[in-house]
């Protein structure tokens, strides 16, 4: 299942126009900002699909029956673009395990994704929660898988994102066909560039949030 938030109108598509726009997103902690609250509406879009059980709260005055969630949430921001975006999350699901991963792509004519760092609970039988804001060619996120998934297999896999590719998109539904997971982003954009960037896109949400790397 793939979810496209920004094709029905919502508060998203204000933070998404602020952040693609130029002139706007030069304003770092206004681009941090953008992506968290687009964090904590996404959260709220996906525990609408998580499981709940019924339990009984005192109040002052009587008992209350509530649904409350029940499932184990592990959050996986790919770092170091994702972390804004994670940060919202993590303020609405904030009783959840977290890990980190550090995978990059290398630029050349084929992309290949360096992983170098990994942190992370077990993940065996819990909903996981993967977040980098943007998904292009896909390549980061299923090789993050594939090396989390060395120490156990989640009950149900969201893909978290701001912007995707279609090209992206068709690469996921591809490599995890067959099983549960879902694709979550606030915009389909056009396609990959021939230097695989989206496009329109925003730039690159990591230099946006905290500065060029060397």
């Amino acid at each position: 299942m793939v979810n496209i938030l920004s094709e029905t109108n919502s508060v998203f598509n204000n933070f998404i126009s602020e952040l693609r726009d130029k002139t706007i997103q030069t304003e770092k902690m206004r681009f941090r900002k953008n992506m968290e609250r687009i964090g904590q509406l996404m959260a709220y879009e996906l525990s609408k699909t998580m499981n709940y059980r019924m339990i009984e709260v005192e109040t002052p005055l009587g008992t209350s029956e509530v649904q409350i969630m029940s499932d184990s949430i592990v959050l996986i921001p790919i770092l170091r673009a994702a972390l804004p975006l994670y940060n919202g999350l993590l303020s609405v699901f904030d009783n959840s395990e977290s890990g980190f991963v550090g995978a990059f792509r290398e630029e050349g004519k084929e992309i290949k994704i360096n992983f170098g760092y990994l942190a992370a609970p077990d993940i065996t039988d819990k909903v996981l929660i993967l977040i980098d804001p943007m998904l292009a060619t896909g390549k980061s996120q299923i090789v993050t898988l594939e090396n989390l998934e060395r120490h156990g297999k989640p009950s149900h896999i969201h893909l978290v994102s701001v912007v995707a590719a279609p090209e992206g998109i068709e690469f996921i539904n591809s490599e995890l066909a067959g099983r549960s997971f879902t694709i979550w982003t606030v915009a389909k954009d056009e396609r990959l560039n021939d230097d695989k960037y989206i496009v329109p896109g925003l730039g690159d949400a990591g230099d946006l949030s905290f500065g060029p790397k060397l």
